[in-house]
């Protein structure tokens, strides 16, 4: 069995601090995105379950850094816990399936999650407040986020309901920080149980964190001199054109 250094050719690694470095500064700027950018870049560099094994690390580390960056952390577990316990279970039915499903149907589903990411950045749908519905609301949001996160490594369909939560923008990036850690571990847990996730791949993962590091942090030196409006319009272009690649790769099988 090859090493952790072994399994991909020194082209491969190149593109894969180049794929997490991008990541990265998109994360740092907006606040969100390194996995769907991640597994989009990365599933056409070394295919699409490797591309999710490479998430873990990278995305464990920044998300904890964006979750315990702030002072609200009590509040935000006491309201989405029943969520990330939905999670959990999603994410390993999501992960169940990344383990048995054909590729040309793990990139069909690849694409379309990232065209939607992309439709959903440019039409910015606002959510009604859930009010007294909060609770029972939070568990189908978290088994439909398990279930795309195990199969894309996609931690964004539960933004939206974040977002309709009223919560100040300074708490909303601590809490999408605190859901996509938890949505991180569920992941790993899963993907170790379907035997997805080898010593080699973690190796791989762990390297991948520093290039990732050091794109969060340009990322976050830009936001104050770039137009964020701008750079979110160029970000979900990107993604609806590569989600497009993608699912027209998979569709060409």
């Amino acid at each position: 069995m090859p090493t952790g250094l072994q399994q991909f050719t020194v082209e491969q690694w190149f593109l894969i601090g180049v794929v997490f470095f991008v990541a990265g500064a998109v994360k740092g700027v907006v606040g969100l995105g390194l996995p769907s950018i991640a597994v989009g870049l990365g599933s056409v560099v070394v295919g699409m379950k490797p591309a999710l094994a490479l998430l873990i690390v990278p995305s464990f580390v920044t998300n904890v850094w964006q979750a315990v960056a702030g002072r609200s952390f009590s509040m935000i577990l006491a309201r989405t816990w029943p969520m990330m316990l939905t999670i959990l279970v999603g994410t390993w039915a999501g992960v169940w399936l990344l383990a048995r499903l054909d590729a040309s149907v793990l990139g069909t589903v690849l694409g379309l999650s990232l065209i939607g990411y992309s439709a959903m950045g440019f039409m910015r749908p606002v959510l009604p407040h859930p009010g007294r519905y909060e609770l029972l609301l939070s568990l189908p949001v978290g088994i439909v986020h398990g279930l795309v996160a195990g199969m894309t490594g996609s931690y964004i369909p539960a933004v939206p309901f974040l977002q309709a939560l009223g919560l100040t923008k300074d708490v909303l990036v601590q809490a999408m920080g605190v859901l996509f850690t938890a949505s991180t571990i569920a992941l790993a847990l899963a993907m170790a149980d379907q035997r997805l996730l080898s010593r080699e791949l973690m190796v791989t993962s762990a390297g991948a964190v520093l290039p990732a590091l050091l794109g969060m942090v340009a990322g976050q030196q830009l936001r104050g001199r770039l137009s964020e409006e701008h750079f979110r319009t160029y970000l979900f272009a990107a993604l609806g054109l590569l989600g497009t690649y993608i699912l027209w790769r998979a569709i060409g099988r």
